[in-house]
């Protein structure tokens, strides 16, 4: 049965408080748990990669006059302190202890992001380079298999793409998912309107900019086809779309993880290791014929 149609158990295999659906397919629930990991490196060893040029620019080059527009570093007080910075456009700010300035082995060290959250932990770029484009590879061949399933499946045509019921309910939905509140029953068993314009916008708008921006900075792609990355301004503001997509990333995903924990952390778990999701009985979709 393709992924996202309810699918009842047989009644002796049913939990006692309610009937557990098929709500997710093997291939869609292999690829999410591979997207986990992929993306996770990728954050970790690209932020590694940025503590080696920790500044942000917009253009061809960042060896301009102009400033750039996000930068961390270290600077020393009227009092002699050495203090962590970070300079977005003209507003410096002391982030000392997150940006520009942390400890490292017991000792203050001048870094753009602190090491507990880079590979490797210590500064090594061209390890940081092995790591992030053997990831990034993976989450491309990754995404490619999981597109073909779910375009072959129906997936998407049928799971994510919103009706006009849907984009008519945005505001009541926005104001659920305000007050906490979440589908029960039968409305459980399918996406609601802000789920599927998230996860579209994350499969079709931010994953292929994150690969179209991490290929501009490539010099051996900008050879091959010379004058293609002019097109987004420049290798320079390439790096600086490719970072703001990535915390984009980051973004969505803290969302994410909050709406599991708040709407029921091991019915949505299992639902993304076996496929099944708890769905009250009473309440329960109406079996396909």
């Amino acid at each position: 049965m393709p992924d996202g149609e309810p699918e009842a158990i047989p009644p002796p295999q049913s939990a006692a408080r309610g009937h557990l659906y098929r709500r997710h397919a093997l291939v869609v629930r292999v690829t999410h748990w591979i997207n986990v990991i992929a993306l996770t490196i990728l954050l970790m060893s690209g932020l590694q990669i940025f503590n080696a040029h920790p500044s942000l620019s917009w253009g061809k080059s960042s060896y301009t006059n102009r400033a750039p527009i996000f930068e961390t570093g270290a600077a020393i007080t009227a009092d002699g302190r050495t203090i962590g910075t970070t300079r977005i456009f003209d507003h410096t700010f002391d982030t000392t202890g997150v940006l520009g300035l942390s400890t490292d082995g017991g000792r203050q060290v001048a870094k753009g992001f602190p090491a507990w959250i880079t590979i490797p932990s210590f500064q090594w770029l061209a390890m940081a380079r092995h790591w992030h484009f053997f990831f990034a590879w993976l989450l491309v061949i990754n995404g490619c298999v999981y597109l073909a399933f779910s375009f072959l499946s129906r997936h998407v045509a049928r799971d994510l793409l919103p009706t006009r019921l849907d984009l008519r309910s945005i505001g009541r939905s926005i104001l659920d998912h305000v007050r906490f509140r979440h589908p029960t029953g039968a409305a459980a068993a399918r996406y609601n309107v802000l789920q599927k314009l998230a996860y579209l916008a994350v499969i079709f708008i931010l994953l292929p900019a994150m690969i179209l921006t991490g290929w501009a900075m490539s010099p051996r792609l900008d050879t091959a086809l010379p004058g293609w990355v002019e097109f987004i301004g420049g290798r320079q503001s390439a790096r600086t779309l490719h970072f703001a997509v990535a915390w984009t990333l980051v973004l969505f995903v803290l969302v994410h993880v909050f709406e599991v924990l708040i709407s029921g952390v091991w019915n949505n778990l299992r639902s993304m290791i076996t496929g099944r999701y708890e769905i009250a009985p009473e309440l329960r979709p109406r079996e396909p014929m």
